[in-house]
């Protein structure tokens, strides 16, 4: 299949408040607009998960994350530069996203992505989108898309048609950033 085609298709159902089910550059993801507040609702009864339970964000580059974090660390950009494998960072007062993507602590989740039907989504939507797994509140991560339990294929707005037989890696590693710089690794 086409990204272009697969790009678009997955605008035009972001667009109107819908939400997709598409590959990352880790796991598959369920995602949306992550200034969409109703959207996210949606994912969030559709993975059975509790909204003090925050989700990533993903982003396609510095633009995006400025227009998100007013101030970011220097060893924010230090730990993208050189990390081997997919990282998402946790960052303080988020602006600019919905609500209720925000975690209670005032911070959000976010990972740069390369992969290029999610940097291609973002160019299009100008916005930041919304990432988690594939899988109901508390059950196993799939590693492919076969896993992906019909429940939740038929939950979304729309199924991206690339990279189904992809084996996905693990997720990524998560480290939490305060203002003050303070770096902590909450996953490996």
């Amino acid at each position: 299949m086409d990204i272009n085609k697969e790009v678009h298709h997955a605008f035009e159902v972001i667009a109107n408040g819908g939400i997709i089910l598409y590959p990352t550059d880790t796991v598959w993801g369920i995602g949306c607009d992550a200034t969409n507040e109703e959207a996210i609702k949606k994912i969030y009864a559709l993975k059975q998960r509790e909204e003090s339970k925050s989700m990533i964000v993903l982003m396609n580059g510095e633009k995006m994350m400025y227009n998100v974090f007013k101030d970011i660390p220097d060893v924010a950009w230090e730990i993208i530069d050189y990390s081997e494998k997919p990282t998402t960072l946790i960052l303080d007062k988020p602006r600019n996203v919905a609500p209720n993507i925000i975690a209670e602590d005032n911070t959000l989740a976010i990972r740069i992505v390369a992969e290029p039907f999610c940097f291609k989504l973002m160019e299009r939507m100008k916005k930041p989108l919304v990432s988690t797994s594939a899988n109901i509140s508390g059950q196993p991560t799939p590693k492919t898309f076969k896993e992906i339990s019909p429940e939740i294929i038929k939950g979304v707005d729309y199924v991206v048609n690339l990279h189904h037989d992809k084996i996905c890696k693990n997720p990524s590693t998560i480290i939490k950033l305060g203002l003050d710089s303070q770096v902590k690794v909450i996953r490996k």
